[in-house]
């Protein structure tokens, strides 16, 4: 098929992503103040955004009384505090009322392996004791769904920006490049702008078929379909490109758009989203769906209150995890007045942030040939910024960095140590 490829040299830098749960109902029982802060952390998670969850007091006894003459839902989740003997006793009471289907997870306050082993041994899906991190136990939630529990998903990684005009695209799009040209990343792009979306001219393909066929095709949507719709542009880089045209943008569903997305996962390690400059209520998906979010903006102040405002909306969305990466572009842009870094990042609240200088000889040489900034000017600062941006993005260690840096100055200096071996050697004699 048209999008498939062999796997990437790399892609075990790559760490895999955790998919969303179903659209289930999930009940926590909580028994302790410390065990009800941890559910409602994780009720609160993207991961969970799908279900519907609740939390309730009682532990497993309050379950029991609970579902005494209520079904129990697809997800149960129980906290005991109970010694290991009585905690099989209340178990076994809680067995008498869960409907079959129902999966049951119990969170306990002793951390023991024996008792690990006998409680899955009973059918328990999974224990985990306290304390831990929400993480740990959205993890564990995750992968009760998972088909294959074997199989590697893909991660997310959403490129959008706070203002029109910022280079969220241009950014997007050379980071695609290095991860799959220079790192080897199987990488799919799919442009979610689908009126304007500039990924093909970047890229330099044309295609017939689109991510609009894709988000039209909600009742026929699978592997097959989003496999035939990706264009692959090179070994490890493939397109969904946007239509570009004002007659063929079709409404972008949430859940159509998730069911992409969870596609997606399966098919390549890593998927960069392409979104719209203008706010649109569906990018949520995208934004929930992402193990990484890129923010680009400018240094205006139009650009410094919409990327306070989208980072804030952001960080609820997204409580239990790293905040978005900040990328501010075109630094340095002539003679426009610039609100200075440091104050810019001050004020939005921004914990982890990049500047790419802007270049106009480079970025305009690259677009009249046709080309991405990497390709055109690999050492110019911009392009640098660009692949600090990547391996931030894609968690690639600092070890292969190292390794890289190494390699390219060995190969800088291998001439200059063939002189001074050589010229070594003539003293010698």
């Amino acid at each position: 098929m048209q999008g498939s490829v062999e796997q990437g040299t790399h892609e075990a830098f790559v760490p895999q992503g955790l998919p969303p749960l179903p659209a289930i109902n999930v009940h926590f029982f909580a028994e302790t103040t410390a065990g009800e802060k941890l559910f409602r952390q994780v009720m609160a998670d993207r991961h969970l955004r799908r279900t519907h969850a609740e939390v309730h007091p009682g532990g497993i006894m309050g379950a029991v009384a609970a579902y005494a003459q209520a079904p129990t839902p697809e997800l149960l989740v129980v906290e005991s505090s109970a010694a290991p003997e009585e905690l099989f006793r209340q178990l076994q009471a809680l067995a008498e009322v869960v409907v079959q289907g129902t999966r049951v997870v119990v969170v306990g306050h002793v951390n023991d392996l024996f008792l690990y082993r006998r409680l899955l041994a009973e059918g328990v899906h999974d224990y985990l004791a306290l304390p831990m991190p929400a993480e740990q136990l959205i993890t564990s939630l995750s992968q009760l769904f998972l088909s294959d529990p074997s199989a590697k998903l893909g991660r997310i990684i959403t490129f959008m920006s706070a203002k029109g005009g910022s280079g969220s695209s241009t950014i997007a799009h050379n980071v695609s490049w290095l991860l799959a040209q220079e790192h080897q990343i199987n990488t799919a792009v799919a442009d979610l702008d689908l009126a304007f979306g500039t990924a093909g001219i970047d890229f330099g393909v044309a295609v017939a078929q689109t991510v609009a066929d894709a988000l039209s095709a909600s009742d026929r949507m699978d592997e097959a379909l989003i496999d035939k719709l990706l264009h692959k542009c090179s070994e490890h880089l493939m397109l969904l490109a946007a239509p570009c045209s004002l007659d063929e943008v079709v409404p972008v569903q949430e859940q159509t758009l998730n069911m992409m997305l969870d596609i997606l996962r399966q098919l390549v390690p890593l998927t960069v989203l392409d979104l719209p400059g203008e706010w649109e209520n569906w990018m949520r998906a995208a934004i929930v769906q992402a193990e990484k979010v890129v923010l680009t903006a400018n240094l205006d102040l139009a650009a410094l209150r919409n990327a306070k405002i989208l980072l804030d909306s952001i960080r609820k969305l997204r409580p239990n995890e790293a905040p978005p990466l900040l990328v501010i572009n075109q630094v340095g842009m002539g003679k426009r007045p610039e609100v200075p870094v440091e104050k810019f990042v001050e004020a939005v609240g921004a914990q982890d942030f990049i500047t790419v200088p802007f270049d106009e000889v480079a970025f305009g040489t690259a677009a009249l040939e046709g080309k991405l900034v990497v390709q055109h000017a690999p050492d110019s600062e911009a392009a640098q910024a660009l692949h600090e941006i990547a391996v931030k993005v894609a968690d690639l260690p600092r070890r292969q960095q190292r390794e890289q840096k190494s390699s390219g100055l060995l190969q800088s200096l291998a001439p200059v140590m063939e002189k001074l071996r050589l010229g070594t050697g003539r003293k010698a004699k």
